[in-house]
């Protein structure tokens, strides 16, 4: 089993839904309804949805979403939410490795949060065939990482910590494995007396690695973004936007 199967729950679980910003989530939905380049109505892919931070919102504004996620916790909230709301959403719990999606294929697909960090190459290669598979010719995928190799390493930090909202601590030691390309890091969680510990892989890929692996799947890597506001991705940028189209 893989480490995130049981990542999100607990603390982290609410630590990373208190860590997440109105505004940005807001940047991010306007981001992705112009570089996607969809248009109310059409069917979209949430892969890795979450709690539907992203899913939600566009769904609010008329497109039909279909969000997937490993947790049963978020899952629950989110379709709680859509009902509640009477959004065109279906919510999917699983591991999107492993599930059988519709085989009618979605207009755009998207996977943000930097989830995309998660698996390894041989691993990694899967996951993009499956989401090129489930897009139309001519469809638009957009991924989010913060672990591209010419982020991370730059500014590689062994150690550090954060507050996250305003009662949770939030603390990581990292190694890197060079020989893989991943940090095998240690994050600790601790609310007041309540402290949980979780072991985490995270994998590193260059530009030019995933340019490869989007080809390989069937995915033409058209622009790579540095921020929400469409500067392109330079060495040492913190984040990057990978936009791609379904070649055929």
């Amino acid at each position: 089993m893989a480490w995130y199967h049981t990542f999100f729950e607990g603390l982290p679980q609410i630590a990373w839904k208190q860590n997440q910003e109105e505004d940005q989530t807001e940047w991010e939905v306007d981001f992705l309804q112009d570089v996607l380049e969809i248009s109310p109505g059409e069917q979209v892919l949430d892969v890795m949805a979450g709690y539907g931070r992203h899913a939600l919102p566009l769904a609010r504004r008329g497109f039909v979403m279909t969000g997937v996620d490993i947790s049963a916790e978020y899952c629950e909230e989110f379709e709680q939410v859509a009902q509640v709301e009477i959004l065109p959403v279906t919510v999917v719990q699983s591991d999107f490795l492993a599930i059988d999606l519709p085989h009618t294929p979605f207009d755009a697909a998207y996977c943000l949060g930097n989830s995309f960090s998660f698996f390894p190459r041989e691993i990694m290669i899967d996951f993009l065939q499956k989401i090129s598979e489930h897009i139309k010719p001519g469809g638009r995928f957009v991924a989010h990482t913060q672990l591209l190799a010419e982020s991370i390493l730059p500014n590689f930090q062994e150690r550090s910590w954060m507050p996250v909202g305003q009662d949770i601590l939030y603390l990581t030691s990292n190694q890197y494995d060079a020989m893989k390309g991943v940090i095998l890091s240690e994050l600790t969680y601790v609310k007041g007396r309540e402290q949980m510990t979780r072991q985490v892989e995270q994998y590193v890929y260059s530009l030019s690695e995933v340019h490869a692996l989007f080809q390989q799947a069937g995915l033409h890597l058209t622009e790579v973004f540095g921020s929400l506001d469409g500067e392109p991705f330079a060495l040492g940028d913190e984040q990057a936007y990978l936009l791609a189209t379904k070649t055929s």
